[in-house]
């Protein structure tokens, strides 16, 4: 079973996850704020996104999760991150990098790294080797894009989740 787990403030990630959600198939959406950890460990594969908040932290609801609590060990894990290019160009999609380090060290299976979006950023926790963790989205200045970069994602990761 898959479940997909955002934290939102503003709803993009949340717009984000619903959306992902939709594209795959995938009938549980979760809010990280109303979730337990024995809630999520009931799934074997998940997605989870977080916006960016402050100066390249987790989403407040995201942050203040135990993630200690979580078993990802030999699970299937794809992230996604909201983030603002422009305005907070040297922290872009920070809580992606933060969300892939903790689930890395829960000894997840992550898969969905993508390559580095085609918009300008000086730097992101979640650029690695050239390419992001996984996907980073930017609603704010780049949001006639997103639904190409979400369905061009699901085809991606779609082998992992079905």
């Amino acid at each position: 079973m898959t479940a997909v787990i955002f934290g939102s403030t503003m709803g993009n990630a949340e717009e984000a996850a619903n959306k992902i959600a939709a594209n795959l198939g995938i009938d549980t959406v979760l809010n990280i704020a109303e979730t337990s950890a024995d809630e999520i460990n009931g799934f074997d594969k998940l997605i989870i996104g977080s916006s960016t908040w402050g100066s390249g932290d987790l989403q407040d609801d995201m942050d203040a999760f135990d993630f200690s609590e979580l078993n990802l060990s030999g699970k299937t894990v794809a992230l996604f991150g909201v983030g603002d290019s422009s305005s907070y160009d040297d922290t872009y999609c920070d809580a992606l990098g933060i969300l892939f380090d903790k689930c890395s060290e829960l000894g997840a299976n992550i898969v969905g790294a993508t390559a580095a979006p085609s918009f300008d950023f000086t730097d992101s926790k979640a650029s690695k080797d050239g390419g992001f963790v996984g996907l980073a989205l930017d609603f704010d200045n780049y949001g006639d894009q997103v639904d190409e970069q979400i369905a061009n994602w699901c085809d991606q990761i779609r082998a992992n989740f079905s």
